[in-house]
C-alpha cells in the first residue's frame, strides 16, 4: 500500500514541531545556541507502521523539563498541558563551576565585593553553581509546548492523510 500522503504529513508535522521548538528556544535563550542547532526529527518506516522520532543534545531535556534544586521543586508543562514536577533534581552535587565560566564572560557578569573590588570569576562561578543546586533550573517547555500543539493539530488532519492514501491506492488498483 502506498503511503505518500501520510509520510508527507508526518514530515510536515516533524518540521512544524522542530521549527516551533527552535523558535521557543530562541525567545528564551537567544539565537544560535548549540541546543537549538541540535534539534531535529526523522520519520521512521517499519513493518508496524510509521513513527516520528525527535532528537536533540542530551541536556535539552533538562532545559525543557527543568531540574529541581535542594530547596525548590521545579515543574514543567507536558505535551498534554498538565503541570508535572521535574523528574530531575540536584541532590548532593552541584553543577561544575567550570561550565559556568564562559557563560559569565558572555553575560559580562563582574560583581564587586563589599570593599568595591572585582570578585574572581572562580568565586562567582562557585556562588552561581551553589545557587543553581539550591534553586534548580525552571523548565521552559520549549519542546513540550510545540509537541502539544502539533498533537492537537495532528489528530484532526491525520485521518485525512490516511483517507488520501486509501483513495490513491484504490485508484491505482482500478487502473491496474
Amino acid at each position: 500500500m502506498k503511503t505518500e500522503a501520510l509520510e508527507r504529513y508526518l514530515n510536515s508535522f516533524g518540521k512544524q514541531v522542530v521549527n516551533r521548538a527552535k523558535g521557543n528556544l530562541q525567545k528564551a535563550k537567544g539565537g544560535g545556541t548549540n541546543l537549538e542547532k541540535s534539534i531535529g526529527f526523522k520519520v521512521i518506516t517499519s513493518t508496524e507502521g510509521f513513527s516520528v522520532q525527535f532528537f536533540m543534545d542530551s541536556y535539552g531535556t533538562f532545559v525543557d523539563k527543568g531540574v529541581s534544586g535542594t530547596d525548590v521543586r521545579r515543574s514543567f508543562k507536558d505535551y498534554k498541558g498538565r503541570t508535572i514536577s521535574s523528574p530531575y533534581k540536584y541532590t548532593t552535587k552541584q553543577p561544575p563551576s567550570r561550565v559556568l565560566d564562559k557563560w559569565i564572560v558572555k553575560k559580562g557578569i563582574a560583581p564587586r565585593d563589599e570593599k568595591g573590588r572585582f570578585m574572581s570569576r572562580k568565586s562567582i562561578s562557585f556562588l552561581i553553581a551553589r545557587s543553581i543546586k539550591r534553586k534548580g533550573i525552571q523548565g521552559i517547555s520549549f519542546f513540550q509546548k510545540p509537541l502539544m500543539l502539533g498533537m492537537k493539530e495532528f489528530s484532526s488532519k491525520f485521518g485525512k492523510a490516511i483517507a488520501d492514501d486509501i483513495v490513491d491506492n484504490l485508484r491505482q488498483q482500478k487502473i491496474a
